[in-house]
């Protein structure tokens, strides 16, 4: 069993407002064990929603459509379904009572127009709204090889949706389904290589049909593995994902540095933690986002001590842990060097990290120009480059990463 979910309106399609329902009701019918293979939205269009619901229901055993319930001449979802079904839309007199009860109930007159609420494709359930004045609609959809698909239509109203998903709807599906089967997931994140190359990394892995399947997405230069499995429970879930995780971390080794919802900046400060150590950031291009990055981590306060951003650090090009090997560096180099020593020494951290300035990206130029990270300590100095190329939308905050990146690596060996 599958389920596609369908977002109705004008509002959708523009893109005015966001569809969140979408992913909340992913999310619920994962939890029942309903994978969802579809995600439509539709505008307020009466001709659209009857080919989406169509379509919907040729393909999906379960249809959840959000949107397209009021009382409004572009509420279009009942008479869409009723095209679907082949049936007409029938008065409900116990729904029309309830909707003039809850206009008394707010000492308000009910417009004529609100009528049309009670109006169901014949052969339909309604779904009791207790917040609202749009019932739902229930119903099964005939299927030429005998099969049905049931749809569940509710509003877009989200305080509506979650009250009437939880009263009816998730009922109703956990009865179709008998004992449903648990979908769990596991999120691995990885810095440091490609999307490709990473993949390469992992033999077979990312092949679909493969179980537990294993996902991979990228975001602002962070890499993210995502292994779904089902079961009869979440103990069989996380048993039969327990054998691919461990062959990730075997093939990727120090490309993982978290799970779940944790970035780079996690990591360091679990690891600072661990260590009992702290840092101090100094930023010359990045305006300060490292630092922010590290301050909002939960109960980083005694790792993450503070940072200077740009025109505040003062850059003693001649300083006392300058080794001979620095002496060759370009001055980009030398000036991050030295910012990496002075924020260590100006907070007294264990740590200083440092990300040089941003370059002036040429786009005539053939080699792309160098950003410069620097980590230092009280008897060691690391200093290294990446070529500042990309999409620019991605460039700053993939350097910060990188600046972070050479820190949990070097708190990493410091631990070995």
């Amino acid at each position: 069993m599958h389920a596609e979910i369908i977002s109705i309106g004008d509002e959708l399609t523009s893109g005015q407002r966001l569809d969140t329902n979408s992913q909340w009701l992913s999310t619920r019918l994962g939890e029942l064990g309903v994978p969802v293979m579809y995600h439509t939205t539709v505008a307020d269009n009466l001709e659209a929603n009857v080919e989406v619901f169509r379509h919907a229901a040729q393909r999906a055993d379960l249809v959840i459509s959000t949107g397209g319930l009021g009382p409004t001449a572009d509420d279009l979802t009942r008479d869409a379904i009723a095209a679907v079904a082949g049936v007409q839309l029938e008065f409900n007199a116990a729904a029309m009572t309830y909707i003039e009860g809850l206009f008394a109930r707010r000492k308000r007159a009910m417009p004529e127009r609100n009528r049309v609420q009670a109006m169901f494709p014949a052969g339909s359930r309604v779904i009791h709204n207790p917040a609202g004045t749009a019932p739902g609609i229930d119903i099964d959809i005939p299927r030429p090889d005998g099969s049905r698909s049931r749809i569940f239509a509710i509003p877009g109203v989200p305080a509506e949706m979650f009250e009437m998903w939880e009263q009816t709807v998730a009922p109703a599906i956990a009865a179709i389904i008998g004992k449903p089967r648990v979908i769990r997931h596991k999120q691995i994140k990885c810095f440091g290589v490609g999307e490709s190359d990473l993949e390469q990394m992992l033999p077979d892995m990312i092949r679909r049909g493969r179980d537990p399947q294993v996902g991979i997405t990228v975001s602002g230069a962070t890499i993210t593995l995502r292994i779904t499995a089902s079961g009869d429970t979440p103990e069989a879930c996380d048993a039969a994902m327990e054998p691919t995780v461990e062959m990730i971390l075997q093939c990727l080794g120090s490309l993982v540095f978290g799970e779940g919802e944790e970035e780079l900046q996690h990591a360091v400060i679990r690891l600072l933690a661990g260590q009992n150590k702290t840092l101090a950031t100094a930023e010359l291009g990045s305006g300060g986002m490292i630092a922010h990055w590290l301050s909002e981590v939960p109960n980083g306060r005694e790792q993450y001590l503070g940072g200077i951003v740009g025109n505040a650090i003062e850059l003693p090009l001649e300083h006392e842990l300058v080794v001979e090997s620095d002496l060759d560096l370009p001055l980009e180099a030398k000036q991050t060097l030295a910012a990496a020593k002075t924020c260590r020494e100006t907070f007294r951290a264990d740590f200083g990290l440092a990300v040089g300035e941003l370059p002036e990206l040429h786009p005539t130029v053939a080699e792309p120009p160098l950003l410069w990270f620097a980590v230092a300590s009280a008897d060691k100095v690391s200093v290294k480059s990446s070529p500042y190329a990309g999409h620019p939308d991605i460039l700053k905050a993939r350097g910060g990463k990188q600046a972070l990146n050479l820190l949990r690596l070097t708190l990493l060996h410091a631990n070995q």
